[in-house]
């Protein structure tokens, strides 16, 4: 994973069109799963630092945020117009990986040194359950992924043997 200038990359798949080698042919459809298992590969590992942080605190006394994958199409904007083209785009992206600002569950323990001044502590606002429901949709799409990767490349093996 790479920070670039128009966000981030997973799997060589970027934001800006000029980043993108173009996908032809046969191999679009690769490129397509491959950029779905990247992504949804960042979703599990994501998940599973939210599950592992849960509870704890940052090195400033604040309690550890839940991060949030949040994903989109790529250039969904054109892919009705280029769906007839060689050069089609498709797959998906990482648009952005960010903290949840929303706000986590407050305890009463006045005794922690990170309590506020009423003796109320923040926990954090990341829910196991939640991440627990994360982590299986993005394992089950990533399957969805391979099944669909798979399937292309048995394709292409039987046309390279015709």
């Amino acid at each position: 994973m790479a920070i670039g200038d128009g966000g981030i990359r997973v799997g060589g798949v970027g934001t800006g069109a000029a980043e993108r080698p173009q996908r032809r042919g046969a191999f679009q459809g690769l490129h397509i799963s491959a950029s779905g298992l990247s992504a949804q590969r960042l979703r599990v590992e994501t998940a599973g630092e939210n599950i592992a942080m849960a509870g704890t605190r940052n090195a400033d006394g604040t309690a550890y945020r839940r991060k949030v994958v949040e994903l989109r199409p790529v250039e969904f904007s054109d892919a009705l117009d280029a769906a007839s083209r060689a050069d089609a785009p498709g797959g998906v992206e990482v648009a952005r990986v960010y903290e949840d600002a929303a706000h986590g569950q407050m305890i009463y323990d006045p005794a922690h040194p990170d309590a506020d001044e009423n003796g109320m502590l923040d926990v954090g606002n990341v829910n196991t359950l939640d991440e627990m429901m994360d982590l299986l949709d993005a394992r089950r799409r990533y399957d969805a992924n391979a099944t669909v990767f798979d399937a292309m490349k048995a394709m292409l093996r039987r046309a390279t043997q015709l």
